[in-house]
This record gives structure tokens, sequence and C-alpha cells, in this order.
């Protein structure tokens, strides 16, 4: 029998930005940022990423019709969002902005939190607590 050594993860790929289809790249900027708390991490005309600085991977505003006038396809995205602090206070400072909820929080039955967002395009982002 031969074994073979564990490799080591040399620091490997990591997600730089995932692209969420938007029609109005403004507008999403602004919720994003004003709305949900983000940072403008990159604003170069059609490179446009929200998110929290020094806190990993990015949200990429890809606008529809810079890329052939891709359908926006809005429902669940895929994206986790991790907030600071207790879910359900950040939640509740989300809603008194204005922020529309797919599902408040709730406890699933795998014992964590989460809670569900819409975009102003329809785009779905699950919250749950983060370090």
């Amino acid at each position: 029998m031969v074994s073979v050594p564990a490799k080591k993860n040399n620091g490997g790929p990591w997600v730089g930005s995932v692209a969420v289809m938007v029609s109005d790249r403004e507008r999403s900027k602004r919720w994003y940022t004003e709305m949900l708390g983000m940072s403008v991490l990159m604003d170069g005309d059609h490179w446009v990423t929200v998110g929290r600085k020094g806190k990993g991977g990015a949200i990429h505003l890809c606008l529809a019709s810079d890329v052939g006038g891709l359908p926006l396809e809005p429902g669940n995205t895929g994206i986790l969002v991790l907030v600071d602090g207790d879910l359900k206070k950040e939640c509740a400072a989300l809603k008194k902005r204005g922020v529309d909820f797919v599902h408040e929080p709730k406890k699933q039955p795998w014992g964590l939190w989460d809670a569900m967002v819409r975009d102003p395009d329809g785009n779905e982002l699950l919250l749950m607590e983060g370090d």
C-alpha cells in the first residue's frame, strides 16, 4: 500500500466577485450601499463591485445591457451575505431602512438563524451571522 502525503493548500484560488444582473447600476449601487450597508469596492464604468473592505468577495453589479442584454433572473442568487452581530437586530435595522424581506430572521432546523432580502431587481440574498 502506497501512502500519498496530503497536499498543502498554498493559497489556492478564491472568489473575487460574483455577478448579479441588474437593470440600473446606479440604483443598485445605492441600494447595496445605502440600504444594505455595503461599500463600493470598485467603480469603473462596467466594473462596479460592492462588498465590505477586507472581508472577502464582492458582488459585481452587472448591467444586463452591458453583456448582450442577458435577461434578468430574479430570485435566489445563492449568495450568502454575512452580517456582524445579532442577525435579528441587524435585520430590524435593515427593515427600518426599507429593505424588502423574502423571509424575516428564522431559526433553521440545523440550528442557525437566517433571513433573505430582495434587491430592487428581485435578486434574493441570504443573510447569516458572520465573525
